[in-house]
C-alpha cells in the first residue's frame, strides 16, 4: 500500500447559513454540496454559492451527467438540477445509515457508514448488485479513471483510500490532517478531489496523486469495464 499526506490545495467556506457539508458532487462546472435542507452549487474558481435547491439533503450526493441524486434519510432522490424537482425516489440500501454516493458506469455506489460497506445499486430500483467490505467507517465514495476511492473518518483521523473494487484491499491512502472530518467525496475527473468537511461547513480540494509506475492497474484496465 502507498501511503502519503493529503495535499490540500484549497479550502472553501464555511458558508453563511450552512450548518454543515453532508455530501459532495461535481457537474463539470459547479461543486454541489448537501446542507441538510438544501443543495448548494459552488463556483470552484470563486468559492461563491451560485444557487440553491430546496430539497432534503442529509448525506451523499451524485451526478450522472444529467441529474443529481441525493441521499435523504432512507431514500435516494433523483433531481432535475434546472427546475429543482424531485423526479423519482428509490430506497437507500442502508435504510438511513447511508453516507457517500457516486455515479459510475450506469449505476450508483452507496457508502454504508457504520456498516463499513460500499454497495453498487440499480439506479432504477435500488436493488443491490454487489457489496464491497471496508475496515473503516465509509464517509464518501467516488470513481475516477476506473479507480474506486472512498473517504473514512474514525476517531480523530480521516483519510482517502483507493481500494481494489473486487476485494476491498487498500491500495493507496492519503492521510488528512488530524481533526479533519471527511463527509462526501467526489473527483473532478482530473487531478483533484472535493471533500466535504462535515460540521465545519467547509469544502476542501485535495490533489489526486499520480499513479506510481508499476502500480496495480485499475479494474477498468484489467477487464475493460467497472
Amino acid at each position: 500500500m502507498t501511503r502519503s499526506t493529503a495535499d490540500i490545495i484549497r479550502e472553501y467556506g464555511p458558508f453563511s447559513g450552512t450548518a454543515g457539508v453532508n455530501g459532495v458532487t461535481y457537474d463539470g462546472q459547479r461543486v454541489w454540496f448537501a446542507a441538510g435542507d438544501k443543495l448548494n452549487a459552488v463556483d470552484p474558481a470563486s468559492g461563491k454559492i451560485l444557487r440553491s435547491i430546496d430539497v432534503a439533503a442529509h448525506a451523499g450526493t451524485a451526478f450522472d451527467g444529467e441529474h443529481l441524486y441525493q441521499l435523504a434519510e432512507n431514500r435516494i432522490q433523483k433531481i432535475d438540477p434546472e427546475s429543482g424537482r424531485v423526479l423519482a425516489t428509490i430506497p437507500a440500501p442502508g435504510g438511513g445509515g447511508d453516507s457517500g454516493l457516486t455515479w459510475a458506469e450506469g449505476t450508483l455506489w452507496v457508502g454504508q457508514y457504520r456498516d463499513r460497506k460500499i454497495h453498487q445499486i440499480d439506479p432504477q430500483t435500488g436493488a443491490i448488485l454487489r457489496t464491497i467490505e471496508s475496515n473503516r467507517f465509509v464517509t464518501g465514495v467516488t470513481w475516477v479513471d476506473g479507480d474506486l476511492w472512498h473517504g473514512t473518518s474514525e476517531g480523530d483521523q480521516s483519510d482517502l483510500r483507493r481500494i481494489d473494487p473486487r476485494t476491498g484491499e487498500v491500495l493507496e491512502r492519503l492521510d488528512m490532517p488530524p481533526g479533519t472530518f471527511v463527509s462526501g467525496l467526489e473527483s473532478d475527473g482530473g487531478d483533484q478531489f472535493f471533500c466535504g468537511g462535515g460540521r465545519s461547513g467547509k469544502l476542501r480540494a485535495v490533489r489526486r496523486p499520480k499513479r506510481v509506475q508499476g502500480d496495480r492497474p485499475s479494474l477498468r484496465r484489467q477487464r475493460g469495464q467497472v
